[in-house]
């Protein structure tokens, strides 16, 4: 048969889309895609008998060790750029995994040119985003047209198809978790509105399956968790829109379930009432809801931002209110004890205050500020409005904490401007021969709440020490005895019930608590975590910091700041409702909550991500269900606003439907919070067995009812398309610092990895989990350079060794810390481009800066790591480490640790983990007799 692309008119081409088993047509000059072939070509309906693309394999070029390679120079065009490579001077292409299994058991290998990759993130943008590349697709095996004739039976009216694929052969590709969730096919009707933003981006809200199944019963039946996973002020980035504002103060809400109106309503009795969504109830619309109160005159309903956008905010009326919105207010709690003198953190601390003081949020010049100096002592500063000096004021018994003077302590930020200026210009200097070691923390944080509870607010705490006098005092109970066994989780636990109590005073009383922790050794930052945990706020965490070394202090300065210079909600409440027969049971996140289902969070920052369960209750009749997480709040700015986030999902009596529609992102960031919950409240080893356990429950599910195998042994081991990321995600999660099994994790790195864990939007935690890998030495020559969407990155690895050439450069980076990995036989041009070093011999491994070169090379590198640092949302800054292949072993372990695919330890590799699940799969698909023989055989 002709190709398509040999039938079509000029200025078209066509291409096998995999995904779809169709041709996918071109136009050249405009980029238009069609399903269709051009009206003016033949008629060219895709048929079953059109073969895709053939794929050629080409077995990986091995590389002697100390084989080495001239330079080759940059001419003036793109294509000339410099290849570090020891074989031939053409570039490489790029290595992707392709499925089958070679002779020996190890993965083939194909040798392909993606197109640009631009750093796409793990989660679709909101609107205006760059679109991601369309890669390569493995076909449906045979299997994947077995599950297609067992399930997909009434799949084709919702446009959901079932594709299976075996994991056996088909190792993971990172690409696939750049891949948006399963799209949401709703029914005919179910919306108001035309608007691609009817239902809510998910980067704000999604859920783990995309099609809710009608009974508790077909959930069990997946072994799939439901839940929702919640980024509800989530930050914006250049060209995107914000979130828009409804400013009438006009809010339609039923009045049995208090949903708010949204696109998924039906207006009813000629437009004068309107049915709930989730109720059914039928409610009037107000009447100011048809007129324009900007032009007072009649409006255009359709028009309603809230009828056309799944995510809105609303301008609350004075009956949302308890009290005049409040301002922002913010202390700083700092210790100025010897190791925190002594360490820098008091100075970058304050000379990062004093720079950014004009970017904490004061549109309104409202915003209030005070600082209080901590150690054995409390030092409280007067900042007399309009005067330049201050005066510090000393109190010394923490047993009975108490405020110096009711005046100039908590002052305005503008009126005491020169004062404040002046006193953190000097607070360094007034404590450097301070020779007290001890902390007082919790009489400190006693006196700040004292001061900010009549109004709420956020405590910013900067302390290098554990706290070790007055109330809330710790003790050393770090033991490398108890590591890797079953007592560690006792580590995990807070240590002083007065953290947890004192949160929830805090919470009461609207005072948020942000964490930023600097000790040389042990800190207990388990226990301290508390405080942020219970009341919306943040954990930072900077082992061993040292200002004299500038990547310590450019790391704190920059996140530092960009927690100052958040827009946060204050005196914020949330709370989640869903259609009948759905109810939330379990909330995980940095919250309290305050009642069955009403979450208080005092100040939320950005980017915070919060993960909830949700319950079938009763059989859901409704062909769609929704759920709408509604966030009622005061701006730093000073305005009482409502956030809602509304999202439709149809519902499903199909398993099919239910495994074809599950997000393995939603789901891996569901089961990291289960993971740390787990893990505190019973032991690691307990969370590690949920974590696999939960695997081995997916797979026999999918294995029993959507495989022609169904039960007995199999040499497959199958799961669908668009899940086959989500066993080498539990694995990242189950090598995951804060789960790891290991003797040799001291618990305040576990304890803050637990942190990140259940506070990381999907967009961070994906990396966190399953890190990414790029070749530096042989990328393609755009890479590196600006292109329509800016800096374009390398195509990702898969995360082994076995990609690790030793003449080549490599990054590794989970969006907390980035390793620049130069292998031990680096041709010396390499070096010098790079590093303005002769050689690999003299150069040096550890926490570096890379220097600022003048040649082509040296800048697509710099842009990348630039860019690695920036593509993400969130404050976090990551320290750069160069490794030697042959460097120092505990920089080399910590870097190949990343390196999730392989073994580590007694952690398995990538093809363990799933023999190990294959096996696990097979015995549980046995009937019970086969069992019984197999174990006597």
């Amino acid at each position: 048969m002709a190709s398509p692309a040999q039938q079509l008119p000029p200025g078209w081409t066509a291409e096998w889309d995999a995904t779809h088993q169709r041709y996918l047509f071109i136009e050249t000059h405009t980029g238009h895609t069609q399903w269709e072939p051009p009206a003016a070509g033949p008629e060219l309906s895709p048929q079953p008998s059109v073969s895709p693309p053939p794929s050629h394999h080409a077995k990986r070029r091995q590389y002697a060790a100390g084989q080495t390679q001239a330079y080759y120079g940059v001419g003036d065009s793109l294509a000339a750029v410099p290849q570090y490579s020891a074989a031939a001077p053409q570039p490489q292409p790029t290595q992707l995994f392709t499925p089958g299994l070679a002779a020996d058991g190890q993965f083939q290998q194909q040798q392909q040119q993606p197109p640009p990759y631009y750093g796409g993130h793990a989660e679709p943008e909101y609107i205006n985003a760059p679109q991601q590349p369309v890669y390569p697709v493995q076909p449906p095996s045979q299997m994947g047209v077995l599950a297609d004739q067992f399930g997909q039976m009434t799949m084709g009216h919702k446009g959901l198809r079932l594709f299976t694929t075996n994991l056996l052969t088909s190792p993971p590709e990172p690409l696939e978790l750049r891949q948006p969730p399963p799209e949401i096919f709703l029914p005919p009707n179910s919306c108001l509105s035309q608007s691609p933003y009817a239902n809510a981006d998910a980067s704000y809200q999604r859920c783990t399956l995309n099609a809710i199944p009608t009974t508790n019963s077909l959930l069990n039946k997946s072994k799939i968790p439901l839940g929702l996973v919640l980024t509800p002020y989530r930050s914006l980035k250049e060209g995107e829109e914000e979130v828009p504002v409804v400013t009438d103060t006009v809010i339609a809400r039923c009045r049995r379930c208090r949903t708010y109106i949204n696109p998924y309503v039906q207006f009813i009795d000629g437009g004068n009432r309107w049915r709930c969504c989730m109720c059914s109830l039928s409610n009037e619309v107000p009447q100011l809801f048809d007129w324009d109160q900007v032009r007072n005159q009649p409006g255009d309903r359709w028009a309603r931002a809230e009828l056309n956008h799944g995510v809105v905010e609303f301008v609350a009326p004075t009956e949302y209110m308890v009290r005049p919105p409040q301002p922002a207010v913010y202390i700083f709690l700092i210790d100025v004890s010897h190791s925190a003198i002594q360490s820098g953190m008091v100075a970058t601390a304050t000379r990062t205050i004093l720079e950014n003081l004009d970017r904490i949020p004061d549109e309104n010049g409202r915003t209030k500020v005070s600082i209080i100096a901590f150690d054995t002592s409390l030092y409280f500063f007067t900042l007399p409005s309009g005067g330049a000096e201050s005066s510090m004021l000393v109190v010394s018994d923490i047993d009975d904490v108490f405020l110096p003077k009711p005046t100039d302590l908590l002052v305005n930020l503008q009126e005491a401007r020169p004062a404040l200026e002046t006193l953190l210009g000097r607070l360094s200097d007034m404590f450097q021969d301070n020779h007290t070691v001890g902390s007082a923390l919790g009489p400190a944080l006693q006196a700040g709440f004292q001061m900010m509870a009549p109004i709420g607010g956020k405590i910013m705490v900067l302390t290098a020490s554990l706290p070790s006098i007055g109330v809330g005092a710790l003790k050393n109970r770090e033991d490398p005895k108890v590591l890797g066994t079953p007592k560690e989780s006792g580590l995990l636990q807070a240590a002083s019930p007065f953290y947890k109590t004192f949160a929830i005073e805090c919470s009461r009383a609207q005072v948020s608590v942000d964490m930023f922790l600097f000790s040389p050794g042990y800190q207990d930052v388990a226990t301290l975590a508390c405080l942020p945990h219970y009341t919306a706020g943040q954990t930072f965490f900077y082992p061993a910091f040292n200002a004299s070394r500038t990547e310590d202090a450019i790391k704190f300065a920059h996140e530092f700041g960009k927690v100052l210079a958040m827009p946060i909600m204050l005196e914020a409440v949330m709370r989640v409702r869903a259609s009948k027969n759905l109810r939330m049971s379990s909330f995980h996140g940095n919250f309290f909550v305050r009642s069955t289902d009403l979450l208080a969070m005092p100040a939320v920052p950005q980017d915070l991500s919060y993960a909830i369960e949700v319950q079938i209750e009763d059989t859901i009749t409704a062909p769609f269900v929704v759920f709408q997480t509604a966030v009622l709040h005061t701006t730093c700015y000073g305005e009482r606003r409502i956030r809602v986030v509304t999202t439709a999902l149809p519902t499903t009596s199909n398993l099919s439907e239910v495994f074809a529609s599950a997000d393995q992102v939603a789901i891996a960031t569901l089961l990291a919070n289960k993971a740390v919950e787990r893990s505190i409240t019973h032991r690691l080893e307990d969370s590690r067995d949920a974590l696999f356990n939960k695997m081995v429950e997916v797979l026999t599910a999918y294995k029993a009812s959507m495989t022609a195998a169904g039960a007995g042994a199999s040499a497959q081991l199958a799961i669908s398309e668009n899940l086959k990321m989500l066993p080498v995600l539990v694995l990242g999660l189950l090598k995951n610092v804060g789960i790891r099994q290991s003797a040799q994790i001291p618990p305040d790195l576990r304890a803050y990895a637990q942190a990140l864990l259940t506070s990381l939007p999907s967009q961070i935690l994906i990396p966190y989990v399953y890190p990414n890998f790029y070749s530096l030495h042989n990328m393609p020559p755009e890479c590196g350079t600006v292109g329509e969407h800016g800096i374009i990155m390398p195509p990702p690895l898969p995360l082994t060794s076995e990609r690790l050439e030793r003449h080549g450069l490599y990054v590794i980076e989970d969006g907390q810390t980035i390793f620049l990995w130069i292998g031990r036989d680096a041709v010396p041009q390499l070096v010098m481009d790079v590093f303005n070093l002769p050689s690999y011999e003299v150069l040096r491994g550890g926490k570096t800066t890379l220097p600022v070169l003048d040649n082509p090379f040296s800048q697509r590198v710099t842009a990348i790591i630039q860019k690695t640092r920036e593509m993400r949302r969130g404050v976090y800054y990551p320290h750069l480490y160069i490794v030697k292949e042959d460097g120092e072993p505990p920089l080399r372990l910590w870097a190949l640790s990343c390196l999730i695919q392989d073994r580590a330890d007694v952690l398995p590799s990538y093809q363990q983990f799933i023999s190990q699940l294959k096996d696990k799969v097979s015995v549980n698909s046995m009937p019970s007799f086969a069992i019984f023989n197999w174990m006597f055989m």
